[in-house]
C-alpha cells in the first residue's frame, strides 16, 4: 500500500481533516462545521458565552461527536483508513480539557460498537465545557500571576509571554479559585491539541512543546514545566495534573488504540504523534527556519521561525516567543495585532469610496514615504502597542522629526495604513532576532488581503523580502499531516533525523508573487525610526 498521513485541525468553528501522500500531495479533505452539522449544541461560531463577563467555552461532547462524524465522512468518500500510517494535527491554542479520575479507564476500554460521546461524556470529564482562546474572564488571575513571578517582563523572560487572559495557566487558576470542587476532581489537564491524540491512543497524551509555550507554565528555552509557574497557577498538585514534561513534534507516542482499528478500519500499526497548536502547525506547513509568515486576516499576525542560535531571542511583553514544534533549539516569534482587516476596511470605506481598486489606486498614486505623511489607525483597543485606540496623523520634517496633524490628504490614507501596520512589525523584528542572525529571505502571506497584488508589492518592498503565497488553504491541517509524516519517517530511521532533512528544506506549493525593489526598500530602512517616534507619541498621548 502507498502510505497516507492524516492531519486533523480542531479549530474554533470546525474540525478538519487533511490526508496527504508520501510526496505531500493532497489526497483528501473533509470538515465538520460545528454550528451547521451539530446544531444541538447551540453554539455560535463554535462557542458558547458563559455567565461571567468574557467567559467563552466549547462543549467537549460536541468535539467527540464531530470526530465520529468526520471519520464517517472520510470513509464515505472512499478513503481506506487502513492506508493511514501516522496521525497528527493541530488544535486551537490555549484551550483546555479537564479529565476526571475515571478518564484513563474509560479511554482504555472503549467499545467499538459505540461512538465516543456515548462512552466518554460526561463521565470522563470533570468539567464539561472547555475554556477556549476567546475567553477573557481571567484578568484577576493574570495580575496575580505577574505579581507572583515578579512582573510582566520577568514572566515573559521565563515563559515567552506576559500573562494573557486566554492563556491556559490563568484559565486553570480561575477554575481553581472559583470552582475548587471541579479542580479537585480533575486528574489530568490537556490542551485541545493533546486531547485529540489521547482519544487515538486510549490514554492521556503528553502536551507538545510548542503548544505548551502558550500556557504561561513552561520555561520557553528549556521546554520544561516551571515549578514557580505551576505553583502560582494551580498549587502543589498542578504538576501531577499537567502530566509529564512536554514532548517535541515528530515523537512516536505509540500505536493507535483498538477502538479505531475495529470501528474505522485503521491499521493497528498506525503511529500517533503529538498534535501542536494551530499557529505552530501553520509554520510547519508554510515555512522553513528563517522564513516569516504574515497573516492579513481579521487580525494581523506575524510569525517568524527563528533558527537555533547560541544567543536566545529577546522576550517582550508585547509579543510571544513560542518553542518550535520540531526543534527544541529553535523558536517562533509571534506578533498579534487586533486591528488588521477592520482598520484597512475602514480606511477603504472612508477614504476610497468603499472599493479596493480605489484603495489600490491611492497607493499607486503616492510614493514610498507617503509624501512625508504617516497615519496610525486603531479602531479597536490594540495589543501592540497595548490599549491605544483612535486615529493619529503626523507630518514628517527633514526625515527626522514629526508633528501631529488633524488629518492627512485624502489620497494618503491607503498607503499610510499599510506602511504603519507593516512598519510596526518591521520595527520589532530586529529587536527579537538574535545578533548576527541571517537575513530573512522569504515572506509567506496569507489571509484575505494577501490576494491584493498592490499590498503584496508594498510588503515585499517594506520588508525587503520576496513575497510568496501558498496554494494550501488548510495550512494547520497540512502542518498536522506533515508532522504525522515526520513521526513515521523518524520511526523508520530509529527516531533520528530533523524535519528539514525530511523535507530537504523545501516548502511545497509556494509561488513567488512579488520581489523587493532595492531602491524602495532603502527608503523604508530610513522610515523605521520615524515610525517608532510616531508610535511613542501615540502611547504618550493615550496614557496622558
Amino acid at each position: 500500500m502507498a502510505p497516507l498521513f492524516l492531519g486533523l485541525d480542531l479549530s474554533t468553528q470546525q474540525l478538519k481533516a487533511v490526508v496527504i501522500a508520501e510526496d505531500a500531495t493532497l489526497v483528501h479533505e473533509s470538515a465538520v462545521h460545528f454550528d451547521n452539522d451539530l446544531p444541538q449544541y447551540n453554539t455560535q461560531s463554535g462557542a458558547i458565552l458563559g455567565p461571567l463577563d468574557g467567559e467563552v467555552t466549547s462543549p467537549v461532547a460536541m468535539w467527540l461527536d464531530a470526530i465520529d462524524l468526520l471519520m464517517d465522512r472520510i470513509k464515505s468518500a472512499g478513503l481506506d483508513l487502513g492506508d493511514v500510517v501516522a496521525v497528527s494535527g493541530a488544535g486551537q491554542q490555549h484551550g483546555s480539557v479537564y479529565w476526571s479520575e475515571s478518564a484513563e479507564s474509560l479511554l482504555s476500554s472503549l467499545d467499538a460498537t459505540l461512538p465516543l460521546r456515548e462512552q466518554l461524556a460526561p463521565n470522563a470529564f470533570s468539567i464539561q465545557r472547555a475554556p477556549i482562546w476567546q475567553d477573557s474572564s481571567t484578568a484577576d488571575d493574570c495580575r496575580a500571576l505577574e505579581e507572583a513571578i515578579g512582573g510582566p517582563q520577568i514572566l515573559a523572560d521565563l515563559s515567552g509571554s506576559r500573562a494573557y487572559e486566554r492563556f491556559t495557566g490563568t484559565q486553570i487558576s480561575k477554575i481553581r479559585r472559583l470552582d475548587p470542587a471541579s479542580y479537585a476532581a480533575t486528574s489530568r489537564i490537556s490542551l485541545v491539541s493533546s486531547f485529540i491524540p489521547s482519544l487515538f491512543l486510549g490514554h492521556i497524551a503528553p502536551i507538545e512543546v510548542s503548544d505548551a509555550s502558550g500556557m504561561n507554565l513552561m520555561n520557553v528555552l528549556s521546554c520544561k514545566w516551571d515549578d514557580r509557574l505551576l505553583e502560582a497557577c494551580g498549587g502543589a498538585d498542578l504538576r501531577s495534573k499537567i502530566g509529564p514534561e512536554p514532548v517535541p513534534g515528530g515523537t512516536n507516542l505509540g500505536k493507535i488504540s483498538e477502538w479505531w482499528t475495529k470501528r474505522w478500519g485503521f491499521n493497528p500499526d498506525c503511529i500517533i504523534a503529538p498534535f501542536t497548536g494551530d499557529n505552530p502547525a501553520t509554520v510547519v506547513s508554510l515555512s522553513a527556519p528563517g522564513d516569516a509568515l504574515l497573516s492579513l486576516g481579521t487580525s494581523t499576525t506575524f510569525l517568524l521561525s527563528i533558527p537555533p542560535s547560541d544567543i536566545p531571542p529577546k522576550r517582550f511583553t508585547t509579543s510571544h516567543l513560542l518553542s518550535h514544534p520540531t526543534s527544541l533549539d529553535a523558536q517562533i516569534a509571534m506578533l498579534c495585532y487586533k486591528n488588521g482587516a477592520l482598520a484597512r476596511e475602514q480606511v477603504r470605506d472612508r477614504y476610497c469610496d468603499g472599493h479596493w481598486h480605489h484603495f489600490n489606486e491611492h497607493i499607486e498614486a503616492t510614493p514610498p514615504r507617503n509624501n512625508d505623511y504617516m497615519g496610525l489607525y486603531f479602531p479597536l483597543p490594540e495589543i501592540i502597542p497595548p490599549n491605544v485606540v483612535g486615529n493619529f496623523f503626523y507630518r514628517v520634517h527633514d526625515g527626522k522629526t514629526i508633528t501631529p496633524v488633524d488629518d492627512l490628504p485624502i489620497n494618503s490614507h491607503a498607503r499610510a495604513i499599510l506602511e504603519s501596520q507593516f512598519l510596526s512589525i518591521r520595527s520589532r523584528i530586529a529587536a527579537i532576532l538574535p545578533p548576527h542572525a541571517p537575513h530573512l529571505h522569504r515572506l509567506v502571506v496569507a489571509g484575505g488581503s494577501s490576494a491584493n497584488q498592490t499590498i503584496r508589492q508594498l510588503a515585499a518592498d517594506l520588508f525587503d523580502m520576496k513575497v510568496y503565497v501558498s496554494s494550501t488553504k488548510e495550512a494547520a491541517g497540512m502542518g498536522g499531516a506533515l508532522l504525522a509524516k515526520y513521526a513515521w519517517w523518524r520511526a523508520a530511521r530509529g527516531d533520528t533525523g530533523s524535519f528539514e532533512e525530511m523535507t530537504g528544506g523545501e516548502v511545497g506549493a509556494l509561488e513567488c508573487v512579488a520581489e523587493p525593489r532595492q531602491e524602495v526598500s532603502q527608503i523604508y530602512d530610513e522610515l523605521v525610526e520615524i515610525y517608532q517616534l510616531c508610535e511613542e507619541d501615540v502611547v504618550q498621548r493615550s496614557n496622558a
